[in-house]
């Protein structure tokens, strides 16, 4: 860094929380919500932040964070299991700002493992699905997937063609899966897949496939600019045979699935206040360091202007997922209401990365100064569990009463 003779700028880490609520949002969590929410900063800071970088830069899943966040009961991303302590849904909200704030990847672990997956056997499974699967998931003994997403249908995803036919082989009754899948976290290097597929009936169902039965072939897609420390796979299911019990019963059709991925909306929108909140601590903190023109950027009339935008926007963002938190923990929260929330956030979260990018002029490029990083990561939260044009639609019709979509 350059220095301007005769000033000395103090030094600075990007990573170093601020622990802010300008509005005194969270000032009425519980003591155990608090608790939870700094057990994951901690770990954020002691664990993620010193390696994530490197792992993000070399494309590369941190299989030994996983490990970690199982044993620290981060995994399970707040699903109820069977023999582990309830967690409410404001610390559920709480700590995925906080992971967030530490790396999207390391967050879309915790929603694809514990959210979607864990959360599909839970919420729709049998009891000896949930006795099998839901411990050792909450475990990270078993890694999980929710095969949705088909290359041809991502948005329409109710429109899905991948198909479950009745077959009987070998004496064994169970279903014949055939179809492709994309965008699929962990469908390369996981245990189990839920696979969400048209049954006889018209109807779409859930089905437990093992990654390694015969018939399943998952590519893991390579050329990502975005959440590079979590793979996706492209799923190829041909003639894949599973047993009638891996079916998951109470998947009868798509308004189930549709079931699983609200219980995440609100998930995805307090993961975009915590990557919106990383990006502002590192806007902070090198505007009080950086001198130019003989002062601090600190200084400068227009950063002030900047970082006063970017605090106001994270405070309406944090504002909203706590409202619409404390509806959900009073079972009042409407589809549309977490779109918006959803929606309101990834925008506003957008908007922050790219104020901090241009704030940090040349240094915002580099993953040392942590914005690029969030910066690219962000993209994907907006777009994955509803595009922002499919929430717009759905509040859309709230407001309207007319259906824009078929």
């Amino acid at each position: 860094m350059t220095q301007t003779p005769g000033v000395t700028a103090p030094t600075y880490d990007v990573t170093q929380p601020l622990d802010i609520d300008f509005a005194g949002a969270f000032a009425d969590i519980t003591e155990e919500e608090r608790a939870q929410q700094l057990a994951v900063r901690q770990f954020v800071q002691d664990e993620v932040l010193p390696v994530i970088d490197g792992y993000w830069e070399r494309y590369e899943v941190p299989m030994d964070l996983v490990k970690r966040m199982a044993e620290l009961d981060f995994l399970r991303d707040g699903v109820d299991v069977p023999g582990f302590p309830k967690i409410s849904k404001m610390a559920e909200g709480l700590a995925a700002m906080e992971m967030s704030r530490g790396d999207g990847s390391v967050t879309t672990i915790c929603g694809v493992q514990g959210g979607l997956a864990l959360r599909s056997i839970v919420m729709l499974g049998s009891d000896e699905q949930i006795e099998k699967y839901a411990g050792p998931m909450a475990r990270g003994e078993i890694l999980g997937a929710f095969a949705l997403t088909e290359p041809t249908h991502g948005s329409d995803s109710v429109a899905l063609e991948t198909s479950a036919v009745k077959e009987t082989r070998d004496g064994v009754e169970g279903y014949v899966i055939n179809g492709e899948k994309k965008w699929i976290g962990f469908g390369s290097i996981g245990d189990i897949s839920v696979v969400w597929a048209r049954g006889e009936d018209g109807q779409v169902h859930g089905y437990i496939v093992p990654q390694d039965t015969p018939g399943y072939e998952a590519t893991t897609i390579q050329g990502k600019l975005s959440l590079r420390a979590i793979h996706q796979a492209h799923i190829v299911l041909n003639d894949v045979f599973v047993p009638a019990d891996s079916l998951l019963p109470k998947s009868r059709s798509f308004k189930d699935t549709g079931r699983v991925l609200f219980a995440t909306r609100l998930g995805v929108a307090w993961g975009a206040v915590g990557q919106a909140i990383a990006c502002y601590e590192a806007a902070v903190a090198y505007s009080k360091q950086r001198v130019q023109f003989g002062r601090p950027l600190a200084a400068s009339q227009m950063v002030q202007e900047r970082l006063t935008k970017m605090l106001s926007i994270l405070t309406q963002m944090q504002l909203l997922v706590k409202q619409m938190t404390r509806l959900d923990e009073a079972e009042q929260l409407t589809g549309p209401q977490a779109s918006l929330a959803k929606y309101t956030c990834t925008r506003g979260a957008r908007e922050i990365a790219a104020i901090a990018r241009d704030l940090l002029g040349g240094n915002g490029i580099l993953l040392e100064n942590r914005v690029a990083r969030h910066f690219a990561d962000i993209e994907a939260l907006h777009t994955y569990e509803g595009t922002e044009s499919m929430q717009a639609l759905i509040i859309g019709r709230e407001i309207t009463g007319t259906s824009a979509f078929a």
